[in-house]
């Protein structure tokens, strides 16, 4: 997960390198003989590769516009207190001050996504954040027996 404004922009100058890097080896993979089908089967790691940083940037991007999807039984909690920090333009340092700790203890929380987060430290972060989070409970639909 990108983290940072630096790490968006290194990202950024990374896939159009994979862009160029991935044209260049396609045309030595051919002048090699390699079949087309040769070819996609050599360059799928580099695809993948450049297809998941890509995700990546996008996620950073959406969530710059405050872009958020719902949050569903706290699945995914530690990622959503990242992006909100990410979008209001907080950066690592700011939230380490507003919360009194280390930025390391910040960097760990991140990297970590949050994991295993008490909900007495998430509220505390979104009290740092200065956002509040509204639940709606419902019910989980029923299943339908087959057959």
């Amino acid at each position: 997960m990108i983290r940072t404004e630096s790490e968006y922009k290194t990202m950024v100058e990374r896939l159009n390198a994979d862009l160029e890097f991935m044209a260049k080896q396609k045309v030595a993979l051919q002048e090699m003989g390699l079949s087309a089908e040769e070819v996609h089967r050599a360059m799928e790691p580099s695809m993948a590769f450049h297809e998941q940083l890509k995700e990546e940037v996008e996620y950073y991007e959406r969530i710059k516009r405050f872009d958020f999807e719902a949050l569903e039984n706290f699945v995914g909690l530690g990622r959503y207190l990242i992006g909100l920090r990410i979008a209001l333009g907080i950066s690592q340092s700011e939230l380490a001050n507003r919360l009194n700790v280390s930025l390391a203890q910040i960097s760990k929380d991140e990297k970590n996504e949050y994991h295993g987060i008490s909900v007495e430290k998430a509220q505390r972060v979104l009290d740092a954040l200065d956002v509040t989070v509204i639940t709606k409970l419902g019910r989980l639909p029923e299943k339908v027996a087959c057959c």
